[in-house]
């Protein structure tokens, strides 16, 4: 199997060790006056979502992991499992929640994004940088409240909770960015 220099992990990079598959969340790279330098890297297992951190000392190498992408419309939730449908072979495979993590929150029906898999296995979906959604629940503004800056939290379609302006109302589309979480826009 190619392997790579782990001077080259950099955020999204993913990797194997140990049997277990890693994508790169953060990467720093440390040299002291003397001796190696220092490679540290927080990496989430692909399998489990689970989160690790590890020091590797420059030169070493970690085994290069060869990964599919296809792209995929999100079907539906089980609770347990996410559907997708493979929009070239109407293939239909299904991720566990877990391993989905925070990304789950942004899958609305019929979703066009992207699936990681490995070896015929799926496992992590790449979101487009942002995901217009209906807000469902919004805290009622305060009158007087009218600083620059007030914000209130929101509920949107899928439950997740968006930091918004104060002007945001329940029926509202807002725009949020996948990658931070935040409110973008009303649109």
């Amino acid at each position: 199997m190619p392997m790579i220099d782990v001077n080259d992990l950099r955020k999204g990079v993913t990797f194997e060790l140990d049997g277990n598959l890693f994508k790169v969340i953060e990467y720093s790279h440390h040299k002291p006056g003397r001796g190696n330098a220092t490679i540290r890297v927080k990496a989430r297992n692909l399998r489990t979502g689970a989160t690790l951190e590890k020091t590797f000392i420059s030169g070493n190498q970690v085994e290069e992991a060869r990964l599919d992408f296809h792209n995929v419309q999100y079907l539906y939730n089980d609770g347990e499992y996410y559907y997708f449908m493979d929009n070239e072979t109407f293939e239909q495979p299904a991720v566990k929640a877990e391993v989905l993590g925070d990304s789950a929150g942004y899958l609305k029906e019929g979703m066009e994004c992207k699936l990681t898999f490995y070896k015929g296995e799926a496992l992590d979906v790449e979101l487009p940088l942002t995901v217009d959604m209906k807000v469902v629940q919004a805290e009622v503004a305060v009158r007087g409240d009218t600083a620059t800056g007030v914000t209130k939290k929101v509920r949107v379609e899928t439950g997740l909770e968006v930091q918004c302006p104060n002007f945001v109302k329940e029926g509202d589309i807002i725009r949020i960015d996948t990658r931070t979480g935040a409110y973008v826009t009303r649109v």
